[in-house]
């Protein structure tokens, strides 16, 4: 498994869905949640402090609570996709509006791709991921094998030094 190119995680046929917004989308979140009630009362929700409060108090759906985004949140969302704890993502951030935690906003968006989990960044991608058949069914996703890319790297380091 450790000279392997990828690792194959399996994702379950009940979603943990990480449901995140800034505050100029949180209405926005919330209102598609609400269109997709239904569908999303099957899976596992967590999501930013503010983000999951309101949620809950709008639509009646349990949403675990993380920290605020700029008080480490989507760190530990991040951290959660790491533990293979976030199968997917709704992650509703304001291009128009410059963030205190950029940084932060940029390395969940790196895990989730480096991790290969499933985020939609905008409605439409959300409505194109929800309503598609892997939602429903157990699928395998594909990580790259860091260990054995970084072993890869440092034995051509070292041919390339002589």
């Amino acid at each position: 498994m450790l000279k392997d190119d990828y690792i194959y995680f399996k994702i379950d046929k009940t979603k943990h869905i990480a449901l995140i917004a800034h505050d100029g989308k949180k209405k926005e979140l919330v209102a598609w949640v609400q269109r997709h009630k239904e569908e999303l009362s099957h899976h596992v929700l967590c999501g930013t402090g503010t983000t999951a409060r309101i949620i809950t108090e709008e639509t009646g759906l349990p949403v675990k609570a993380y920290n605020s985004g700029p008080l480490g949140g989507d760190q530990q969302i991040g951290a959660k996709i790491v533990e293979g704890k976030v199968d997917f993502c709704v992650f509703l951030w304001d291009p128009l509006e410059s963030q205190p935690h950029d940084p932060d906003v940029k390395a969940l968006l790196r895990i989730a791709v480096v991790y290969d989990i499933p985020i939609a960044n905008n409605l439409a991608t959300a409505d194109f991921l929800l309503a598609s058949s892997y939602m429903n069914t157990e699928y395998n996703r594909k990580v790259e094998n860091f260990h054995a890319t970084v072993t890869d790297r440092v034995k051509q380091f070292a041919e390339d030094k002589q």
